[in-house]
């Protein structure tokens, strides 16, 4: 099946699967979290949903709207600043279920599925990141 795609569908019917599949796998962490919420009837897990907003915004404002300068050496302090920032944001979503499970705001479950969102939401910025290293895109 995925010979199809190649041969006969050319690479523009890849692609739409490929982001077909990145927007699934996005939409199926924007689900977890809010899962996480209405299940326990309690919207502070939401608070790490403010995460994945601020997760992209030094590939935009300082990576030229590429995932490209993260894995490259060079770079000057801006680049450094958005790796510093990208990381600290990364560190973030995963310390504020874990902070608001402490303060036992939030129960064990919801902070699982939180992690259970998390990962699944890196999973999807490390494929757009493979899938826009190609150069079709």
């Amino acid at each position: 099946m995925f010979h199809y795609f190649i041969t006969d569908g050319g690479v523009s019917a890849l692609q739409n699967a490929v982001l077909a599949g990145l927007a699934f796998m996005f939409s199926s962490s924007i689900l977890l979290q809010i899962l996480a919420c209405a299940i326990y009837n309690n919207w502070w897990p939401m608070l790490s949903a403010l995460m994945y907003v601020l997760v992209p915004m030094p590939c935009l404002f300082f990576g030229g709207g590429s995932t490209q300068f993260l894995v490259s050496r060079d770079g000057g302090g801006w680049i450094n600043g958005a790796k510093f920032l990208t990381g600290a944001s990364a560190v973030g979503s995963m310390a504020i279920p874990i902070i608001l499970r402490h303060a036992d705001l939030i129960g064990t479950g919801a902070m699982f599925i939180e992690f259970t969102s998390f990962f699944i939401f890196v999973c999807t910025v490390l494929c757009f990141h493979r899938a826009s290293l190609e150069d079709e895109w």
